[in-house]
């Protein structure tokens, strides 16, 4: 596809350095992850992450996920544990975030960590951002790069249509591979997961060999995604239902409907993956089309489905 929009910008060499150069310069650039796009800045400068909270119009209690290119350069600012370390070994880099306790020498910001004793840490797996972090000597906050409490973006030109040309430069790295957000863990006390993600807990738990909690009691708000109302398109959604309204657009797994331009299949086969990958695509196309409502069916509660309707409750909220 053309691209029609003068700051998405293609993967090379010469971009990529551009991209280091604004970051360097304080200024904020639309990057690609694996899991969704995200707005990027110094985590380490106060006025990069207030612009961060300022574009996105995000409430100044939400924290945001720090992203690090390796285990050594989180070292400074974290205090790390034998479960992190485990999980590290075996998960990253990958769509898993860490809570860990910070150092009370940190340089990450405290607007980022909104006065918290812990940050949200996180190795993106996409060779893009990687290319990037290796490349500069401070790490970035990198929320979803769209406005709060709405859809995140899976492809460059969704973050330009989220900020126009409020960002200087979005590095196209092609459609997001996941389509949500990362899997969310609190290694500060009794473990639990703050978010589902592609990372299931069955796998976690697998790798620590011990029970993982959920986490049913919000006190504080330790990570992103933890907002009961989040990635919602702008007009109603109701979920679980049984029966269409004639009118709506309607959200299912399979090919029953497939003639039908008002029903939206995540996936043929029902393969929970690709509906995660689909997810928010398929919302903001509903959104193009006018629809004034969707109806999403009941996607099955296991795997890639836990994080699906972690995303699709909130989004009904």
């Amino acid at each position: 596809m053309k691209n029609i929009y003068s700051n998405i910008v293609e993967v090379n060499k010469n971009n990529i350095q551009k991209a280091i150069n604004y970051l360097k310069r304080n200024e904020l650039i639309g990057v690609p992850t694996e899991t969704v796009y995200g707005l990027a800045g110094n985590a380490y400068n106060r006025i990069s992450v207030k612009k961060i909270y300022s574009l996105k119009k995000r409430p100044v209690f939400n924290p945001l996920i720090i992203h690090y290119y390796k285990l050594k350069d989180l070292e400074n600012d974290v205090k790390v544990n034998e479960d992190f370390k485990k999980l590290y070994s075996k998960l990253c880099p990958g769509p898993i975030t860490f809570v860990l306790n910070k150092r009370k020498k940190t340089e990450v910001n405290n607007l980022a960590l909104t006065n918290l004793n812990t940050i949200a840490v996180r190795f993106p797996q996409n060779s893009v951002i990687r290319k990037i972090l290796k490349s500069i000597n401070f790490p970035l906050a990198i929320p979803s790069a769209n406005m709060s409490s709405g859809i995140s973006p899976v492809e460059a030109r969704d973050v330009v249509k989220e900020f126009g040309n409020k960002i200087k430069i979005v590095v196209n790295g092609g459609h997001s591979i996941i389509g949500i957000e990362s899997t969310v863990i609190d290694l500060t006390g009794r473990i639990k997961i703050l978010r589902p993600g592609a990372i299931s807990v069955k796998k976690i738990e697998k790798i620590l060999g011990k029970k993982i909690y959920a986490n049913k009691n919000i006190k504080k708000l330790k990570s992103p995604g933890m907002i009961k109302k989040h990635y919602s398109p702008g007009i109603p959604v109701l979920i679980n239902q049984t029966k269409y309204d004639n009118k709506s657009a309607y959200i299912y797994l399979g090919k029953k409907y497939r003639n039908n331009k008002n029903f939206f299949s995540l996936s043929s086969n029902s393969n929970l993956d690709e509906a995660a990958s689909k997810l928010y695509k398929t919302f903001r196309e509903i959104k193009k089309r006018g629809f004034k409502k969707i109806q999403i069916a009941k996607i099955p509660s296991k795997g890639p489905g836990i994080a699906i309707n972690d995303r699709i409750k909130k989004a009904a909220n």
